[in-house]
């Protein structure tokens, strides 16, 4: 399950629980493009909170559509616990040109404080 909320205008927040498969993916997939639409550069605030499984392709589209549009993001916040999408996430740093930054759970409200800020 996707709960999309807004932030600010040029951003796209997502709360995750539930299974991570096709459906999940092309549904955040979608609402970027959407999103991208309307603006040169947007934000992305992504939050798990309780994601049950990752299917392969969730991961591989995880990796492969920021790759794809890797110069109109601005910003990434990645909130979980899960370490291996924090690496994830410093991985994709290296390809694309938005600043991307991971938080704990905890941190919830610093990642939302920060994705919302002006650089």
């Amino acid at each position: 399950m996707i709960l999309d909320y807004t932030l600010a205008d040029n951003t796209i927040a997502c709360i995750f629980n539930g299974p991570m498969d096709t459906e999940a993916i092309n549904t955040l997939r979608d609402q970027i493009l959407k999103k991208l639409e309307i603006h040169e550069k947007i934000n992305i605030y992504l939050e798990d909170q309780g994601i049950q499984y990752f299917t392969l392709y969730s991961v591989l589209q995880g990796i492969i559509f920021p790759l794809q549009h890797h110069k109109r993001f601005d910003k990434v916040a990645m909130v979980t616990d899960r370490g291996w999408i924090h690496l994830l996430s410093a991985i994709n740093s290296s390809f694309i040109d938005a600043s991307i930054k991971n938080f704990t759970s905890e941190e919830r409200l610093e990642a939302m404080a920060w994705i919302t800020s002006y650089s």
